[in-house]
């Protein structure tokens, strides 16, 4: 079974979606968020993010949908507002920890050395091969 064919408009809003969680710190936040919900004193001790850059991401999440916020007296705690995204989550996780596994199952006979992968690095960056 084939998902359903979407618009321009929808393509946009997946594609924005994926740029918000193209944010290393926002997903060490969602990460801290999954087990329970937290106020921003322990996000900051959890994600080593300074305040200021903390309340930023966490607005971002919040303004996508992706985090939502209660206040309790002069707190204000954070949750999961979408546990879609921890499923996404959990599906690219998934797929980067079985792909370490591959890897490393390989050995010392797998690894390339350092001048090679300078190689297939440059190749990559420019489209050419290196010389």
């Amino acid at each position: 079974m084939s998902a359903p064919e979407l618009t321009a408009r929808e393509l946009r809003a997946v594609a924005e979606r994926f740029r918000i969680l193209a944010v290393p710190a926002r997903l060490r936040i969602l990460q801290q968020l999954r087990g329970e919900p937290l106020h921003g004193t322990a996000l900051i001790t959890a994600t080593g993010l300074r305040q200021a850059n903390l309340s930023k991401h966490l607005s971002v999440l919040h303004r996508h949908g992706l985090v939502a916020r209660v206040r309790l007296g002069r707190f204000v705690r954070y949750a999961i507002a979408d546990p879609a995204v921890m499923a996404l989550c959990d599906v690219v996780c998934g797929q980067l920890a079985a792909r370490r596994r591959r890897n490393t199952g390989r050995g010392s006979a797998g690894a390339r050395s350092a001048p090679r992968q300078a190689a297939l690095t440059r190749t990559r960056r420019t489209g050419r091969p290196a010389d």
